[in-house]
């Protein structure tokens, strides 16, 4: 599944390619499950609107959206006065296991599993491709419907302080915390792994018997390893590729995720894997304790 560094990736990438774009056609596949919101609402609500912003909140990718409107003049996808739009309406993309939501030409051929596609007043698409179907999309009209918030905190702003507060008292491994989405937002399991070895804290530990140094360890540790995956594009370990269908690099400098019975980066000790809250855990038991 898509972590917070691949969101954010393909988040930036539509952003940039479709920001102040205008949405005159939409097509729905005849597939029930991606659709949070019925595909008949979301097509009324999407056309002719302008995408003001694309970003993630969590693992989610949220497309503000402005007033239904059209362009000026033929060719012309940038709103008037955009930087004072308010957004009136969003629409929510979850990846799921393995969705991609893909800028590209009408051209371009279109995939089996395409439930979604977007005809942009630029010639462009904006396109939803989920095989197996584990993706959502929703639409919210921000007049009578909440804004979209994620239930957890966001791992890349958090301070201290509350980052402890998270943890206090909870008799649960470390690592089941960390994967618990109304704990911190977009954390899952490559970056939980990656981080824990980061710090230095085995994935069984308690979290309410971390000490004051060790959940300051675990939240710089899990800054930057999220930033730096960021910076490579995210891991591509299976299904995932950018907003333009790219790869990622992260992947190439995992240090226990996947390495199992590989000698540490660090001490040469072969990375060990365990079943732990379900999900297949790595980690180097000499240099984590």
């Amino acid at each position: 599944m898509p972590e917070l560094p691949e969101v954010e990736t393909i988040a930036r990438g539509v952003h940039e390619r479709v920001h102040g774009d205008f949405i005159d056609k939409v097509w729905f596949g005849k597939h029930p499950q991606p659709f949070k919101t019925p595909a008949t609402r979301q097509s009324r609500g999407l056309e002719g609107r302008v995408l003001l912003a694309v970003h993630r909140t969590g693992k989610h990718i949220v497309c503000e959206l402005g007033p239904a409107s059209k362009p000026n003049r033929p060719g012309d996808t940038r709103p008037c006065n955009q930087p004072e739009q308010q957004p009136e309406a969003q629409w929510i993309v979850h990846l799921g296991m393995t969705g991609r939501l893909l800028v590209t030409t009408p051209e371009s051929p279109v995939a089996t599993h395409t439930h979604a596609r977007l005809s942009l007043a630029s010639g462009r698409e904006l396109r939803f491709v989920d095989p197996r179907r584990f993706g959502r999309l929703e639409f919210r009209d921000l007049r009578r419907d909440a804004a979209f918030h994620a239930a957890g905190e966001e791992p890349l702003t958090i301070q201290s302080k509350p980052f402890a507060a998270l943890f206090h008292g909870r008799r649960m491994p470390i690592k089941a915390a960390l994967l618990n989405q109304k704990l911190l937002s977009g954390v899952g399991n490559i970056y939980a792994d990656e981080s824990l070895f980061h710090a230095g804290i085995r994935p069984r530990k308690l979290a309410g018997r971390l000490t004051k140094a060790e959940l300051e360890r675990l939240r710089l540790a899990l800054r930057e390893v999220l930033q730096h995956a960021i910076r490579l594009g995210g891991s591509s370990v299976s299904d995932y590729v950018d907003a333009a269908g790219v790869r990622g690099f992260f992947q190439l400098e995992h240090c226990v995720y996947m390495r199992t019975g590989l000698p540490c980066r660090s001490c040469d000790t072969p990375i060990q894997r365990i079943l732990l809250a379900g999900r297949g855990t790595h980690y180097c038991p000499k240099c984590q304790r």
